[in-house]
């Protein structure tokens, strides 16, 4: 009774977070809908009940993530490590990173969208563009290779390929580095990550243990690069996902029929986890039957959390991001486009499930060196400035290598002179930055707005994905920054307060 109350009390604080990070959204798009742009009552009503549905999955999602995703990545990455075995620790972190991945609610979300590439061979790239550097990210933390470094090369390449690459293409690629790190992978690979370093016992083993998202996000864009190279220009419109519900009863239905879609795909998407996990339990694990017992309630939390939170996204908040992005282009209302796109970023990133997970681990990684409120914060800003950038780009057509090649090198440069925890930190944040929230409602947003306007979709719209993995990079390294100058400043300090300067108190006294 004592663990039935325990987990009770969980729930309920996660999902008065998940109502905290929510509110500010749902009032932003109330006030809009009810006194600057008048909008269908249908899609008013079905932002509602999404709100509701987004709630409740947010806070089951995260107890789950707690108690199971966490776990079980620990213990694989560490049962991996113990073996020595390189050859089949990047052959399973491969095929680990193509099954998630495939099923990643986010990218479905995005495959679905692009118009130009099949829906199966997107996720198939992407899929491998994934496992390949996951396999990748493990030899560099067994290795201890230098993250920068292979971010310096990696994105050099890229933006070689993008030299070569039709601009249809190329916001594709940026945006499906951003969505294989969502809400199904992030959780698991942040902690397989801790698992494997537990094999080193240097200094840099704990901060080595960050970059696994980072690297995991650069495959697709390669990938995606690489594809547009050999694949023909296909075609197609790109779709928006608004539907009018002419009544409460159209209304409930079409959550209804989205359940069960819902249902098998967040089933495919936990099933190789939940393969891999009982295969570990019989070899290696052995745990006990409490502890396997608390596992398995944990997906089940976290599988019923992504059900309904991807229900209320795609159903709810998708409908109405794209109409009120075309409504808001009508005469003056276009003038506010770009700040009410800073505001939502603002406050979106806080309703983005992985990035609640990689906060905790920041804390017990860091030993509370490194605040998650900090991080929370410059996270903040980079997504403001990420969306206002995005919107900036449907208004003008500008291109998205005019934002990203200056992005990446000020990034990269900076990695040079922040302490390697914050870089490698930076980078993967840009990855859990962009979650269902971003993919499904402020590209939808962008996407009606673009259309609205006459744009081409596919190279305005599309990229939002992009800036909001980079913004990131930028300002959390800048925390990075501000701690390495503190740390100088407090040494400088150490150092001209010396032995000779302490005053012996028994001595004055005599």
């Amino acid at each position: 009774m004592n663990e039935f109350n325990k987990q009770k009390a969980m729930i309920t604080s996660k999902v008065q977070e998940s109502i905290a990070s929510v509110l500010p959204i749902l009032c932003i798009v109330c006030l809009l809908c009810l006194f600057v742009t008048p909008l269908p009552t249908g899609h008013m009503l079905s932002f509602l009940v999404g709100s509701l549905f987004v709630v409740a999955g947010m806070g089951l999602f995260t107890v789950g993530a707690d108690s199971s995703m966490t776990p079980i990545g620990s213990r694989i990455g560490s049962a991996l490590t113990r073996s020595k075995n390189l050859p089949l620790i990047l052959s399973i972190s491969f095929l680990l990173g193509v099954a998630v991945t495939v099923s990643e609610p986010d990218l479905q979300v995005l495959a679905n969208s692009v118009p130009h590439i099949q829906t199966a061979v997107l996720l198939v790239v992407v899929g491998v563009g994934v496992g390949l550097f996951l396999a990748l990210a493990m030899f560099r933390i067994i290795n201890g290779v230098k993250l920068r470094y292979l971010l310096l090369g990696l994105y050099g390449l890229v933006f070689l390929l993008c030299i070569f690459v039709d601009k249809s293409f190329l916001s594709v690629a940026f945006d499906s580095g951003g969505v294989t790190t969502g809400p199904m992978t992030v959780p698991f690979i942040l902690a397989m990550g801790v698992g494997v370093s537990h094999i080193r016992s240097d200094s840099n083993a704990e901060s080595d243990s960050f970059g696994l998202v980072s690297l995991c996000s650069i495959g697709p864009i390669l990938a995606v690069l690489v594809l547009s190279l050999f694949y023909g220009q296909g075609e197609g419109t790109v779709s928006t996902a608004a539907t009018v519900h002419e009544t409460t009863t159209a209304l409930g239905y079409a959550y209804l029929f989205a359940l069960p879609d819902y249902l098998k795909e967040t089933a495919i998407a936990l099933l190789p986890i939940l393969c891999i996990f009982l295969l570990f339990q019989v070899v290696s694990f052995r745990m006990s039957r409490r502890s396997f017992s608390k596992i398995l309630m944990g997906i089940g939390f976290t599988y019923l959390g992504l059900v309904l939170f991807l229900t209320g996204v795609n159903v709810g908040f998708a409908s109405l991001g794209s109409v009120l992005g075309a409504a808001l282009t009508q005469g003056p209302l276009r003038y506010v486009l770009v700040p009410l796109a800073m505001l939502l970023g603002w406050f979106i990133i806080s309703a983005e499930p992985a990035v609640l997970v990689l906060q905790k681990q920041i804390e017990q990684v860091s030993s509370g060196a490194i605040s998650g409120r900090s991080i929370k914060l410059g996270l903040s800003i980079a997504i403001a400035l990420a969306m206002g950038i995005s919107m900036l780009r449907v208004l003008t057509g500008l291109s998205l290598l005019y934002f990203l090649i200056p992005g990446y090198v000020l990034s990269l440069g900076l990695s040079f002179v922040v302490p390697d925890m914050y870089t490698a930190i930076a980078f993967d944040a840009g990855g859990v930055a962009s979650g269902p929230m971003t993919a499904a409602f402020m590209l939808q947003f962008m996407i009606g707005a673009s259309r609205a306007l006459g744009g081409n979709v596919l190279s305005d719209a599309f990229g939002i994905v992009a800036m909001v993995a980079m913004m990131p990079l930028i300002t959390i390294q800048l925390l990075g920054v501000r701690a390495a100058v503190a740390e100088k400043r407090m040494a400088k300090q150490t150092e001209v307060y010396g032995e000779a300067d302490i005053i012996e108190l028994w001595e004055s006294a005599a």
